[in-house]
Formats: structure tokens, C-alpha cells, sequence
């Protein structure tokens, strides 16, 4: 089975809200977000589908640079390849555009992956678990994502949580730091039951995130997100060393060598397994494998992709046994995307499919729609 062609369809996808980090807005109701779905057809007929989300504001790729690189230099070096062969697929990827620091255009290259591993399961009329051989879920608890610059806001979101029936939020800080403390304790206060990840997307830096720390101990956080920016493994460590709170690093994860790294360096108790940032689902797999070897927690998070990418990192997560709820947010923020079954929130979870690979279907009118 050769992979016979390589078609991508960039796309903007409506938002219910606006989200921002501490780096800054990643989509908005007036401009949407930007998402890149590649589709791999075998010389069978066999089709795969895959999902790229870049936002320049969290990393350098960008809308314009997945499309290019796929259309321009991976899709005609991959025609001919055996779907099965993932380590030649990926060899010939990094190959056409390679390493820096990090892997080069992980974001596109996940796409690819992931529409492989999605023909694959189609081929072999199994779905994605199953191809690892691992046992099928139907659901998957989300954390409630929670980003918002002041008391009275953090306090309405905490609230919707709670209502909704979810069972773990992810509090944004870094956006107006002087208020990051009493919006932790304010959503503390509303859902103290719930599983509470604070996220700093880097914001801090290593005082700043000792002092923060203190406080969050007394609020009964359960673990923090990359305080410190994503190269300073070193200020981690000594972070991790000062607190009780456990150390979760994201940014500073892109690849298995990355996590050899914060291993060695004691930079971390869990690191953040997101399947478009570390180049797809068999090398976020490979991540996650190493990280639990070294008795590292997994968490499990996104970044705001549709309901293919949700689907796809679904099956992975529980593959990898992680039990948290996720930071699965797409649901949260995105209006429509071209699924036949979008990914619909129901107290706290999402039902995921349950056909042939990733299991999900394409609505043909809707990527019209909605391609640019």
C-alpha cells in the first residue's frame, strides 16, 4: 500500500469566543482561527485524514508555512512510500525539512502522520486503538479551559464549569499577572473539587514563579504549567526543587530527545503530550512512553483543533493511560469544522467515534466552506 497522493486544504474556522494566552490572542469571533487538514490518498484508494493547527502565537509555524511545506516539499518526497514503513515516512520528512534546535515544521509533519495512522486503520478495518493494540474508549473527560484577565470574569467561567458537570480546569495566567493569585483562588473557591492545571505558557520568569508558587501551595493546586520560558530547563529544575507543586513542561517538549533532556535535568515531575506540537501521533506516542518509563506524569492537552485532531489526540491519551481530564478545547472555542459528526461537549466529555482509524468522516460541503 503507497501513499499515491498528498492533498491539503487550509482552513478558518468560525470561533464561539475569543482565546488568548500569555503571548497573546490565538483566535477570535471577527477573524477565526486557522487550521490545515491533509488528506493522503494510497494507490488502492484508501484515504487518511490529518489535522495541523498553527498559531504564531504559541510557536513559529504559521498557516502559511504548514501549507507550503507540505504542498512544496514533503508531498511529492513521500509519493511511492509504503504507508506501514512510519520510520521512513518520518526520515524522508526530516530529510526535506530538517532540524534546528528542535524538529523542523513539527506542526505539518503531524498532519501527515496523522493521516497515515488514519490509513492505516481504514486498510486494516480497525480502529486507531486497536492498531496499537489497545482497547477502545468511548469517551474522554475534558478540563474546562479558563482564560480571562480579571476576578468577576474567572468567576463566571468557574461557574460554567461546575454547572456543566466538568471535573478538571485549566487556568490561563500570565495574561494580567497582578490578578493571577485571586483568579486561582476565586475558581479554587467555586469548583474546589475539580482537577486544577495552572498554565503560564511561559510567562515568568524564575522569582516571579517561586513567589507564585508559594501562593498556589496554599490554594491546593495540583500541577503548573510552564511557568519559566521553554529553554530554561536549568530554571525549572530549580523551580521543581523549591515547590510542592508539580512542574508540567509543554513549550519545552517537542521530541523524545526533549524529554531525555528534562529527565537528565530534573526539570520536570509531568510534560504535556500534545499530538500537533510533537510532530504527530507515533512520535507524541514515543514521548509519552519515555516520560512514563522515567515515572513522569503524562497530561494530556491541545490546541484548540477541530474535532479530527480532538478524535485522533482521544485515542492516543487513553492509549497512554492518562486518567486527568484533558485540555481538549477545540469544543470550547471553534463553531463549526468540516466533520459529518462535529465533537460535541456533554458534562464534562466527549463521545468519540468509533469507525475505521481515527473514525472520523469528512462533510465535503462544509471543507468547501470553509477552505481559503
Amino acid at each position: 500500500m503507497l501513499i499515491r497522493n498528498i492533498d491539503v486544504f487550509p482552513l478558518n474556522l468560525p470561533m464561539l469566543q475569543n482565546f488568548s494566552i500569555s503571548g497573546g490572542q490565538v483566535g477570535s469571533k471577527n477573524i477565526g482561527a486557522p487550521h490545515v487538514y491533509v488528506r493522503i490518498t494510497t494507490d488502492d484508494g484508501t484515504m487518511g485524514w490529518g489535522e495541523a493547527r498553527p498559531s504564531h502565537r504559541w510557536s513559529y509555524e504559521t498557516q502559511e508555512s504548514v501549507v507550503s511545506t507540505v504542498r512544496n516539499y514533503l508531498a511529492d518526497a513521500l509519493k511511492g512510500i509504503e504507508l506501514l514503513n512510519l520510520e521512513r515516512i518520518h526520515s524522508v520528512m526530516d530529510q526535506q525539512i530538517s532540524s534546528g534546535i528542535t524538529r523542523g515544521q513539527p506542526i505539518a509533519k503531524a498532519a501527515v502522520d496523522m493521516a497515515v495512522l488514519d490509513a492505516i486503520g481504514k486498510k486494516s478495518r480497525q480502529p486507531l486503538a486497536h492498531v496499537w493494540l489497545s482497547p477502545q474508549h468511548n469517551k474522554i473527560a475534558l478540563s474546562y479551559l479558563i482564560s480571562v484577565t480579571n476576578v468577576e470574569d474567572a468567576a463566571e467561567k468557574a461557574r460554567i464549569a461546575k454547572e456543566q458537570g466538568y471535573t478538571g480546569v485549566d487556568v490561563k495566567i500570565g495574561l494580567n499577572p497582578q490578578e493571577d493569585i485571586e483568579i486561582i483562588k476565586t475558581v479554587k473557591e467555586i469548583i474546589p473539587d475539580a482537577y486544577f492545571r495552572v498554565d503560564a505558557n511561559q510567562a515568568y520568569r524564575l522569582k516571579e514563579a517561586m513567589r507564585l508558587s508559594r501562593a498556589m501551595e496554599e490554594v491546593g493546586v495540583n500541577i503548573f504549567e510552564q511557568p519559566l520560558s521553554a529553554g530554561d530547563l536549568l530554571g525549572h529544575a530549580k523551580l521543581r526543587e523549591f515547590t510542592t507543586i508539580p512542574i508540567a513542561l509543554d513549550e519545552s517538549i517537542w521530541t523524545p530527545e526533549d524529554v531525555v533532556r528534562a529527565i537528565q535535568l530534573n526539570a520536570c515531575d509531568a510534560i504535556v503530550i500534545k499530538v500537533t506540537k510533537m510532530g504527530g501521533l507515533s512520535r507524541a506516542k514515543r514521548c509519552g512512553e519515555i516520560a512514563q518509563a522515567a515515572g513522569m506524569e503524562l497530561i494530556g492537552g491541545g490546541l484548540t483543533e477541530s474535532s479530527l485532531g480532538l478524535y485522533a489526540s482521544a485515542h492516543l491519551f487513553h492509549m497512554l493511560g492518562i486518567s486527568t481530564p484533558v485540555d481538549l478545547n477545540g469544543p470550547l472555542f471553534l463553531e463549526n469544522d468540516p466533520s459529518k459528526v462535529k465533537a460535541e461537549i456533554n458534562k464534562g466529555e466527549v463521545t468519540l467515534p468509533d469507525g475505521f482509524g481515527i473514525g472520523w468522516e469528512v462533510d465535503d460541503r462544509k471543507l468547501e466552506e470553509l477552505s481559503v
